[in-house]
């Protein structure tokens, strides 16, 4: 592949992967808002949960109506609408004058990286070369890891424009309304980028598919990738919904749920939107908290981009095995420092352990394989169908995370440490998941997604 070709394909892979920087935006926001949040609207802690994870409700309406509109309108429109609802999203939540309109725009917010949870990986799988695809959906991943970092430090930042009334009254407002400009940006990438020339070639604009494929692709491969495509279509004679019944779909989708609800009970989701409380509640003060938060962040940014570089190199299924032993031998010190009320200084490197592990695996390796995994026919409707799953299992254990750590008889059991005994056996047993049901996919063709499951 020529130099010009490679910088256009990683270029619309990066555009579309801003989606993704919003989704760690949004996602991230809260963690450094959330207290004074709280604070400022009288929550109760049912109340606090359903702050943070009444987003997750709208990721849930989002990924419902993600594969409809991707099949009908296209990934590109799908994405300029998800654009749309961020914007909306970052106004509204930054000038509510009740709870109640914090929420719904929390919820239209959430609808928008709902969307894009499933169709940006999922349009950067089908317009990626095979040898690059790892690399590339990866960027999605590192773009929501951006987005995470980003926003930990504007937090931090914005929380040292004033003291802490106008923290209270001002600061967290200003929190949400910084999240405008990434998705103005977002808006405008997305006009910019074609197509995906496998949806284009499903509904018979094999003209404008060829355009595209072109582009991306060495010329004396076009032709093939083309007609694998099609074939690829034309076998498929059930419509998606029909075709999830037969024995191979069942198994495929099987796996991508699996993947998508590991993912989510490793924990990652309560320590990123509760890390300053978490730190906080181990001694440190408030801007200590973010500026410790931030430093997971930071982490989280170094090992997404080494599992960019190994992933097409190494494979997924290695990636996966050292994540889940990181994070098992993470969690289990975390809780057992926490048991003994031995704080100090120890938590914090093995947090960091955590986030590298899982940094290197299952945060960005879950999301190629659920953009690949899945055959040409089935593909966005069991991807919808498994990022709709992944979001049900964020909502519990954001919803949860809290109850789990104030349960009085927990409390009274563990000191505390319970959690984080919880995720690190669930840890063990994504590990055994990926051993027994994961298939390597490294260098495959989409097209070829089909045999990999007969």
């Amino acid at each position: 592949m020529d130099n010009n070709k490679k910088r256009y394909s990683t270029f619309i892979a990066l555009s579309a992967a801003l989606g993704g920087l919003l989704f760690g935006y949004d996602t991230a926001v809260i963690s450094g808002a959330i207290g004074n949040l709280t604070q400022y609207f009288h929550l109760s802690s049912v109340e606090t949960g359903w702050a943070i994870s009444s987003a997750l409700v709208g990721c849930l309406l989002g990924a419902m109506v993600s594969d409809y509109s991707s099949s009908k309108y296209g990934r590109k429109y799908t994405m300029i609408f998800a654009a749309i609802l961020f914007i909306l999203n970052s106004v509204g939540t930054a000038i509510p004058n009740s709870f109640t309109m914090f929420v719904i725009f929390r919820i239209i917010g959430g609808i928008g990286v709902g969307i894009a949870s499933m169709v940006v990986p999922m349009y950067i799988a089908e317009i990626a070369p095979p040898k690059r695809r790892g690399a590339l959906v990866g960027n999605y991943q590192l773009a929501i890891v951006i987005g995470i970092v980003l926003v930990y430090f504007v937090n931090y930042v914005i929380a040292l424009q004033g003291d802490a009334d106008w923290n209270l009254t001002t600061g967290w407002r200003w929190m949400f309304g910084s999240e405008i400009l990434p998705s103005i940006l977002f808006l405008v990438f997305i006009f910019l980028i074609p197509e995906s020339p496998r949806w284009l070639i499903q509904k018979g604009n094999t003209a404008e598919a060829t355009m595209v494929l072109a582009k991306i692709n060495p010329e004396e491969e076009v032709s093939g990738i083309q007609n694998e495509i099609q074939n690829s279509i034309k076998q498929a004679t059930k419509t998606p919904w029909q075709s999830l019944f037969k024995r191979e779909f069942r198994v495929v989708l099987f796996v991508g749920i699996g993947l998508s609800i590991l993912q989510q009970l490793t924990g990652i989701n309560a320590i990123l939107y509760y890390a300053p409380e978490i730190f906080k509640s181990l001694g440190s003060s408030t801007d200590a908290s973010l500026l410790e938060t931030s430093m997971l962040g930071v982490v989280n940014l170094i090992f997404t981009l080494v599992s960019i570089y190994f992933v097409d190199k190494m494979g997924r299924k290695p990636l996966l095995y050292i994540g889940s032993v990181g994070m098992f031998i993470a969690l289990l010190a975390v809780g057992t420092f926490i048991f003994y009320n031995a704080l100090g200084n120890w938590v914090l490197p093995f947090l960091l352990l955590f986030m590298a592990s899982f940094s290197i695996s299952w945060g960005p390796i879950v999301w190629v394989l659920l953009s690949e995994i899945f055959p040409n026919k089935i593909r966005s409707l069991a991807l919808a169908i498994s990022v709709f799953i992944q979001w049900i299992a964020n909502f519990v254990v954001t919803q949860f995370f809290p109850s789990l750590v104030e349960n009085k008889w927990l409390q009274e059991h563990f000191n505390g440490a319970f959690p984080f005994y919880l995720f690190s056996i669930i840890c063990l047993l994504s590990l055994v998941f990926v051993w027994k049901k994961v298939p390597e996919t490294k260098n495959k063709t989409l097209e070829e997604m089909d045999a990999l499951w007969h």
